[in-house]
């Protein structure tokens, strides 16, 4: 039963842990561990800025203020004409999204929109929303031919294919933009529950079908294809081979983003150019004179056009929250996701498998910490583990490996805190079991005086005034020499197990038990005025005890005994007597001498119950007694009066 007990005990601690770590890996998993992750994106330096290979060309305070915002579209024309005149860029993406034409201004439309179809690798931006069409809108039919135009050949090799129609619409393009374009990519962006941009939307997941992002599809053009797989857990571009690790949200296909660092000077990670500066380059070109910008600036590199000027009340504010940054520009986020498809550059996170294992093996090592050392050695050495952890997480990320961060150390110190629990009510629950043994050996209230004073432990004492109690068994000798030790063993526990609680009763405690003796101090360590008193009323309940047990002991074939009692009282030395290694808390001094010698003179007078002068002096009130005048006690030099006590008095 009591092993039973004990594995009950345990499976409820083992259930109790596991609940706690989960409870704690879900919820560091949710609230803390993406900021550690951005903390130690920001900890870990990216060894370079962006690549050289990607320009921008961004709508800046500047090119506000040299043309009034809303621009008008021939401005945009003359961005493109630029690269198509004079640069040889590869492809010209554009992260800006039309959805209605300027009625105001139908010719600079007209020439954007003519600038686009000429402008061979041209790639528009569009953005899936979560609103229904309009009822105006024939959203069935733009679906199809949006569908028809700027699909590419993606083949699902998944092994679960479930997708979900997480996006409702595609803001419509104006029909003359539409029949402009040749290709357009997804500028949605990946924000997680507190906003922040970690991630790069590869695949938008739209009824059914899949659509590229503003940066792959670039990547696609740049390698003149629009096949690839998708498999569990990455793309595969067919053509180049690249594998883009990815993981899936909403239907989504999404990839971490690798940032780079800020080039100095700058609040990009890629060489940023002023839309103003190529419109004026433009129009200095054409007139023969200087461009503030060389087109060989451009040569094989791929241009990416957008806006983001301060001016919030513009909507020109194109700012992403990042891991680096509170106010990074969605292009240079663009551009990023871009750069890493370039440069075969991501961050892979760790799998469910890994971050089980790592949680597992932090939690056991501390158990085991916790299990083998002392609270401050092991604290110190669990610190220094999740230290070390911290270190082996910031070596992955230098490697673009992101471990679970957090959550492994939460899990480590959820398992300090329950260990530590369980350890303290183990070590408890074994206390008090030591305790309750350690009482079987000295009285309890001895017991319950070192446990208060455990700290102040030693040698010494003090004197007090005491009644000691001795009371031995009449003739037990030649009795137990016709028993078994079996038998005797039997009478003697159960005669101490009767009389223990009696002594409990009236405030005493037993000392020791010497051989079929025992003896009982009042008034020690137990405080009470009335130890006399109660000392002997003690003794008188003792006895008729025995005499209850004879009668008992007779119907069970047992043999009668008898007992004797004497009392003294007087001062004594109490306390701790022994060595540093070894004590015991005693009374001792002449007037302990004088109650052993007091008791056996009841062999002597036929009694079963004798008191000294000085105790009777206290209960003469409470007893009927007979005076025994001028005994001689050995080992004094004068007579002394002792008491038989006949009855005593019960209040």
């Amino acid at each position: 039963m009591k092993k039973i007990k004990q594995k009950i005990f345990f499976l409820k601690s083992a259930f109790l842990y596991l609940f706690l770590i989960s409870v704690i890996s879900v919820f560091s998993l949710f609230l803390w561990e993406n900021s550690f992750y951005d903390l130690m994106m920001r900890i870990v330096p990216s060894t370079h800025t962006g690549s050289s290979d990607i320009a921008l060309i961004v709508i800046d305070d500047k090119s506000v203020k040299a043309h009034r915002w809303p621009w008008q579209r021939a401005l945009y024309a003359d961005i493109l004409e630029y690269f198509n005149k004079y640069t040889d860029a590869k492809v010209i993406t554009f992260d800006t999204i039309f959805n209605t034409l300027d009625s105001e201004n139908p010719d600079s439309d007209k020439r954007f929109f003519e600038t686009v179809k000429n402008t061979p690798e041209f790639i528009g931006g569009f953005i899936a929303t979560r609103a229904q069409y309009n009822a105006s809108d024939n959203g069935i039919e733009y679906d199809k031919k949006f569908l028809n135009k700027f699909k590419i050949n993606v083949e699902d090799k998944r092994t679960s294919k479930t997708n979900i129609n997480y996006f409702n619409s595609i803001r419509p393009y104006p029909q003359p933009y539409f029949d402009a374009l040749k290709y357009a990519g997804a500028v949605n962006v990946a924000q997680d529950f507190d906003s922040v941009v970690r991630k790069s939307i590869d695949l938008i997941s739209y009824k059914g079908e899949f659509y590229p992002s503003l940066a792959l599809r670039t990547y696609l053009r740049l390698n003149n294809t629009d096949k690839i797989s998708l498999y569990d857990d990455y793309i595969l571009i067919d053509k180049t081979g690249l594998e883009i690790p990815v993981s899936s949200r909403n239907g989504n296909i999404r990839h971490n983003i690798k940032f780079y660092k800020y080039i100095k000077g700058s609040e990009y990670s890629h060489k940023k150019y002023s839309a103003i500066d190529i419109i004026d380059s433009y129009h200095a070109l054409n007139e023969g004179k200087q461009p503030i910008i060389s087109p060989d600036e451009f040569k094989d590199k791929i241009v990416i056009i957008g806006g983001n000027a301060k001016a919030e009340a513009m909507g020109l504010a194109d700012i992403l929250e990042t891991p680096i940054n509170f106010k990074q520009a969605g292009m240079d986020v663009q551009a990023t996701a871009l750069d890493n498809l370039l440069n075969n550059e991501f961050i892979n996170n760790t799998t469910n498998t890994q971050n089980i294992l790592a949680i597992a093996l932090l939690s056991i090592i501390s158990f085991i910490v916790i299990a083998k050392f002392s609270f401050i050695v092991s604290f110190l050495i669990l610190l220094a583990i999740a230290v070390l952890y911290l270190l082996f997480c910031f070596v992955c990320f230098n490697s673009n490996i992101a471990p679970l961060i957090f959550t492994p150390i939460a899990a480590q110190l959820g398992t300090m805190i329950f260990g530590y629990s369980y350890r303290f009510i183990v070590e408890g629950r074994n206390k008090e079991k030591i305790k309750q043994a350690m009482g079987k050996y000295l009285s309890q209230d001895i017991m319950q005086n070192v446990v208060q004073n455990i700290d102040d432990i030693k040698l010494g004492g003090k004197k007090a005034n005491v009644t000691v109690l001795f009371a031995d068994i009449r003739g037990f000798t030649s009795m137990s020499e016709k028993m078994t030790a079996e038998d005797v063993s039997k009478i003697l526990n159960e005669y101490f197990s009767e009389i223990e609680p009696i002594i409990t009763k009236y405030n005493g405690v037993i000392n020791k038990f010497i051989g079929d003796a025992v003896m009982a101090i009042f008034g020690e360590p137990i405080q009470d005025i009335n130890h006399p008193s109660n000392a002997v009323k003690c003794a008188y309940e003792m006895l008729k005890k025995v005499e209850w047990l004879q009668g008992k002991w007779l119907n069970e074939g047992k043999p009668k005994i008898e007992i004797g009692i004497g009392i003294n009282t007087g001062e004594a030395f109490v306390g701790n007597i022994g060595s540093e290694k070894r004590l015991e808390y005693t009374v001792i001094g002449d007037m302990v001498n004088l109650a052993s010698r007091i008791e056996s003179y009841n062999k002597v007078y036929k009694t079963n119950f004798l008191i000294s002068s000085s105790t009777y002096s206290y209960v003469c009130a409470i007893t009927d007694v007979i005076k025994i005048s001028e005994v001689t006690i050995r080992g004094k030099s004068k007579k002394m009066d002792i008491y038989e006590v006949l009855r005593v008095k019960q209040n």
